[in-house]
């Protein structure tokens, strides 16, 4: 388990944390701001099954999953959901939009869908870095075993 916290990446890590955190809260919380665009009526349009249920839950992933990475705690546990959030995203809006308009409209789209999925891998990969909560966790001189 200790090994899900520990990290050697560097401490620019933090700036792959702050770009992937932030979008992904903002995101979520805009899934409730904004639910016809954003939430329900955008997971309707798209034909995501049980929208009124999904598209809620798809907002508290990316708004409790934004602040872990954001908070760099649990880091590469909160990279998951995020990441299969990314594939089903790509998967239902992007690859349609390869088919009907072509590579470069697609491009365009899905930009922010592929930095957000590559920096949620690489944060799968190498954790928190130095300046997380995970790194406070696991510092030399912690307990491993707290009470």
């Amino acid at each position: 388990m200790r090994a899900l916290f520990v990290s050697r990446a560097a401490a620019s890590v933090l700036l792959i944390r702050l770009s992937v955190g932030a979008v992904f809260l903002s995101e979520g919380i805009q899934k409730f701001l904004f639910p016809q665009a954003l939430g329900v009526g955008r997971f309707v349009k798209i034909g995501i099954p049980a929208p009124a249920v999904t598209a809620p839950f798809v907002g508290v992933v990316e708004i409790a999953c934004g602040a872990l990475i954001l908070l760099g705690l649990a880091t590469r546990l909160a990279a998951i959901p995020l990441i299969i959030d990314m594939v089903v995203a790509i998967a239902t809006t992007k690859l349609p939009m390869l088919h009907a308009q072509g590579f470069w409209a697609m491009a365009h789209e899905a930009r922010v869908d592929w930095a957000m999925l590559l920096g949620s891998l690489y944060l799968l990969r190498v954790g928190g870095g130095p300046w997380s909560a995970d790194a406070r966790l696991v510092r030399p001189g912690a307990n491993p075993n707290p009470p």
